[in-house]
């Protein structure tokens, strides 16, 4: 199929992006085959008249767990126990795989065409990441990691990791994840903001160096990179240490580990939506402990910081927004992009180039999506108003295309309550 994109104001996603008039973007299947001029013969094509509005390529999540839908609960959940429960039986199992997929869906409906999982139930990933590219559901592009490796009393061991015991066991889930064709290996090294016992100390190692160094060492030999969640300055040192090719999160810097991180071409993952509701939000609102404040105050900081350092020290950074997190849903990553203009002081532009074509980047993709040229997947969004002007123009989409497939006036379900909750830490 041979498609015509007429009357369109293009952003191409790259750092100097600017709004550019008079283009026609020409399509035929998955790719994008030429920008043109207007007056251009469209003998042949499908023409979709844009009516003015800016298309710039489909925004690309570098931090997300399929298996959560960001609904906040009244009482902590025992999320071991519930996906032991997923998994006892097929029925269960398959209902469970249908909700990942239709999470998936929610994705690519507000306008993500890119997506890289770190950390979900068994191999519904990969399941559900062939399955989207076969055309059997509607899905982003999906690099799947499936379930990451934690220890015992680790971050999220037991629901969307496996707790390995020692090395052996590390290196057999490994084995298992390879054999699932996963696309890269995620390790919980230290833990996080619900899961510390204590105030002060979220973020704490739960992983030993030497198990980091053993998988580390044995999935590049088998060809993958290692991303690591990572939420104190002592973890990201042992994560870069050892091996890991991009901290999940971050923390505080200091020069030691800047230069780590030079050392190791390690990227940082910018994750500010998970910890704002815990850190911002009246605990009268969030349910928080004081603990859990405090600490969401610590973690939330420290992504921040580790942000605006990384950019003052030509780190690259990367954007995802934890989805699953309570708060945090599958359909608006475009926040992410908002709290990085206005917590770390980025530029509009820069948002925009970090959550397209610097994202495919460092996801190890830059050469297949990210940006609006030809030759690459046809993966874009069209928005009435310049995202470039106001960022919260990604909110409301006229038109989504993922591998040219075109989706004209996608409209996910919100949750009312939730958005009424964060809009306000837009302004």
């Amino acid at each position: 199929m041979k498609r015509a994109y007429t009357n369109g104001i293009l952003l191409d996603g790259t750092e100097q992006m600017q709004p550019e008039a008079h283009k026609i973007l020409l399509t035929e299947d998955d790719k994008i085959t030429a920008i043109a001029d207007e007056g251009v013969d469209l003998d042949g094509y499908e023409v979709i008249d844009l009516h003015g509005g800016y298309l710039c390529p489909g925004l690309i999540n570098l931090h997300v767990h399929l298996a959560g839908n960001g609904k906040p609960s009244a009482k902590p959940r025992d999320n071991a126990a519930l996906v032991r429960k997923i998994l006892s039986n097929g029925l269960t199992r398959a209902v469970a795989y249908r909700l990942v997929c239709s999470y998936a869906k929610m994705e690519l409906l507000g306008g993500v065409t890119t997506i890289r999982t770190v950390g979900g139930i068994a191999d519904f990933d990969t399941r559900c990441r062939d399955d989207a590219a076969a055309g059997k559901l509607l899905a982003p592009r999906i690099l799947a990691a499936n379930e990451g490796i934690s220890v015992p009393g680790g971050h999220m061991a037991g629901s969307v990791a496996v707790a390995a015991h020692n090395n052996a066991e590390a290196l057999a889930q490994l084995r298992k994840a390879s054999g699932q064709k996963v696309d890269l290996v995620k390790l919980m090294i230290t833990g996080g903001v619900l899961d510390a016992t204590e105030k002060g100390t979220p973020g704490e190692l739960k992983m030993k160096p030497e198990m980091v160094k053993a998988v580390c060492d044995e999935a590049h030999k088998l060809g993958y990179t290692v991303a690591a969640h990572t939420e104190s300055p002592e973890g990201v040192k042992v994560a870069l240490e050892n091996g890991v090719d991009s901290i999940e999160h971050g923390a505080k810097m200091d020069d030691e580990t800047i230069r780590l991180y030079k050392e190791r071409g390690a990227f940082v993952c910018t994750t500010i939506s998970p910890a704002l509701p815990y850190a911002l939000f009246d605990t009268a609102v969030s349910g928080a402990s004081e603990k859990d404040q405090y600490n969401g105050k610590i973690v939330f900081d420290g992504v921040v910081e580790s942000a605006k350092t990384a950019l003052a020290n030509g780190i690259p950074v990367a954007l995802g927004n934890d989805v699953g997190c309570p708060y945090i849903t599958q359909y608006d990553f475009w926040r992410e992009l908002c709290y990085f203009h206005k917590y770390c002081g980025v530029s509009n532009q820069f948002a925009l180039y970090t959550a397209t074509l610097r994202n495919a980047q460092l996801a190890g993709v830059g050469d297949v999506t990210g940006s609006i040229e030809p030759g690459k997947s046809a993966d874009f969004i069209v928005t009435k108003h310049n995202p470039l002007e106001d960022l919260r123009a990604l909110q409301h989409l006229e038109l989504v295309v993922c591998r040219g497939h075109v989706i004209k006036k996608p409209n996910p379900k919100r949750n009312k309550t939730v958005d009424a909750l964060l809009d306000p830490y837009l302004e």
